[in-house]
């Protein structure tokens, strides 16, 4: 009886035991990839967010190692993200300067609130809200996402200086402003990492392809610095391990920080639990959603103490760990540790990587993230599933992409009550009596529909077959009571056939089972 707590506690014991020699070094080269593509997008993160660069850092070493060993999605990645950091900053900065020590305060007092927000809904076991991500969504978003991304990126890759943009068009509008602007230089040290990656990745499918063309981009501009001194490098950094960040919490500044706190916190779990989702359906995993959302929790509400800002699920960096072959989480701890050494003695090692070679990387992984036969499945199977993904597809181009997110659950929720407001009816006769089977329950969506086709209706004695009918709720009820007196004042009658039981208990509440004005068959 021990076992399942310790797993509710420990989950990490589940995957951990069961690891090999060869899964140990798979993970680590997927982490030691991973680590390189954190780094760099960490410290831009934290200056987005108005910290100091070494924050991002501090984000990706302790919110990741709890994340992974506590969570559920065998691939999901935290960290730092555009969107929060943004997010963080306009929300925040009108209350203290950007980067100084009250501001930092402020960031860190957040991060524990809206960590402590996502533990209590894990708790509550509010994962089900990833059943409202539908595939269709799934498939927009990722595809999607990967557009955005590599469009963020490309501006590395031709060695275009560009500010960040809000959204996928405006990034596509003034790159192709720019493209005159662009560095030769960039575009071949892009292309020889582009290059080198693809043919590792054709010619040795287990080899760290992405690490690899990485190294060999750097080679090229460290054997030819004339040629390619104009070529930008990741920022130079001075890094040390997480200190540890006492939390000041003061009542009111609480109280004036948890309406933001909320917000982040749902805005972190609706992007980590789509992306654990979308690579759950990619990996064959079946993901236990509320203890990832316990886990995202847990994660900023230690991470916090840790001088770790919010974190929320990385698209690129757990596309990454997908596509590498990732064994299990030890491959998010490994990219957590190597994050860490890298800050403390690799500072150098890793300002010497090339941002085109970096671009390059990250353009092969939402190649990878965009399911081509999916959305052909899709086409075949489901036109209005496939109308949600494309609507998704969109609104990642023109939103932001937490804003995607919402706008492809609100299709997804739409056109399944469009669906169930018009239950499926077969009609026939049986001498006086009018049949009526209904594929489907009567809610307050399906009244109005269910309403017309009875008042059509020309039998003497009606009958819906209803052994279909999973519940029914007020507004059913009292559509059926007032049909069914509308009917008997014609002289006619209205009966449910083969009705479950607590469909006919709901029905029997209204007014009784004496002065009930339906019949059922069997009688009650």
């Amino acid at each position: 009886m021990r076992w399942p707590n310790r797993l509710m506690l420990l989950p990490f014991l589940a995957w951990l035991p069961s690891q090999t020699g060869r899964s140990v070094r798979r993970d680590f080269l997927v982490g030691l990839s991973g680590a390189v593509l954190a780094l760099p997008q960490s410290i831009a993160y934290a200056l987005i967010a108005g910290l100091p660069a070494e924050y991002g850092l501090y984000a990706a070493v302790v919110p990741v190692l709890i994340a992974s060993l506590w969570g559920s999605s065998w691939h999901l990645i935290c960290g730092p993200t555009a969107a929060i950091s943004v997010v963080l900053f306009t929300s925040l900065s009108p209350l203290a300067v950007p980067g100084s020590a009250d501001y930092v305060e402020l960031v860190l007092l957040l991060t524990f609130l809206a960590g402590l927000f996502q533990w209590i809904l894990g708790m509550l076991r509010f994962g089900s809200l990833v059943n409202f991500v539908s595939h269709s969504v799934v498939l927009g978003f990722s595809a999607g996402a990967a557009l955005v991304i590599a469009l963020g990126q490309l501006p590395y890759f031709l060695g275009i200086n560009l500010p960040s943009q809000a959204t996928g068009f405006d990034s596509l509008v003034h790159l192709i402003q720019a493209l005159p602007t662009f560095n030769p230089a960039c575009v071949v040290v892009a292309v020889v990492t582009l290059g080198a990656s693809l043919v590792v990745r054709r010619l040795w499918p287990k080899a760290p392809a992405l690490l690899v063309g990485i190294v060999l981009g750097g080679l090229v501009v460290w054997a030819l610095p004339t040629l390619f001194a104009s070529v930008p490098r990741v920022p130079a950094f001075s890094g040390s391990l997480p200190p540890f960040s006492p939390l000041s919490l003061d009542p009111a500044t609480l109280l004036r920080l948890l309406p933001t706190a909320v917000a982040c916190g749902m805005l972190g779990l609706v992007t980590s639990l789509s992306i654990a989702r979308t690579l759950a359906s990619r990996s064959q995993q079946m993901l236990n959603a509320n203890q990832e959302v316990r886990a995202q929790g847990l994660s900023n509400m230690v991470g916090a103490w840790f001088s770790g800002y919010l974190s929320a699920g990385s698209f690129a960096r757990s596309a990454l760990n997908l596509q590498g072959g990732a064994n299990s989480p030890l491959a998010g701890v490994c990219s957590a540790l190597l994050v860490a050494t890298f800050a403390l003695f690799g500072a150098s090692l890793i300002a010497r990587i090339p941002l085109p070679s970096m671009a390059a990387s990250i353009l092969l992984i939402c190649w990878g993230l965009i399911d081509f036969a999916g959305i052909r499945a899709l086409f075949r199977v489901s036109r209005s599933e496939f109308v949600v993904m494309l609507l998704t597809l969109a609104a990642t181009l023109l939103l932001e992409l937490q804003t995607a997110i919402y706008a492809g659950v609100l299709a997804s929720l739409f056109f399944y009550l469009k669906r169930t407001s018009q239950p499926r009816v077969q009609q026939w006769f049986e001498g006086d009596e009018e049949i009526l089977r209904v594929e489907g329950s009567i809610f307050f969506g399906a009244c109005h529909y269910l309403q017309l086709r009875l008042q059509r209706s020309t039998g003497q004695r009606v009958v819906i077959e209803a052994q279909h009918m999973n519940f029914i709720d007020y507004a059913g009820v009292s559509m059926l009571h007032q049909e069914a007196h509308r009917l008997r004042g014609q002289g006619r009658t209205l009966c449910l056939r083969r009705a479950k039981t607590q469909v006919v208990e709901e029905l029997l509440k209204l007014e009784g089972a004496e002065k009930c004005p339906i019949e059922f068959q069997p009688p009650v």
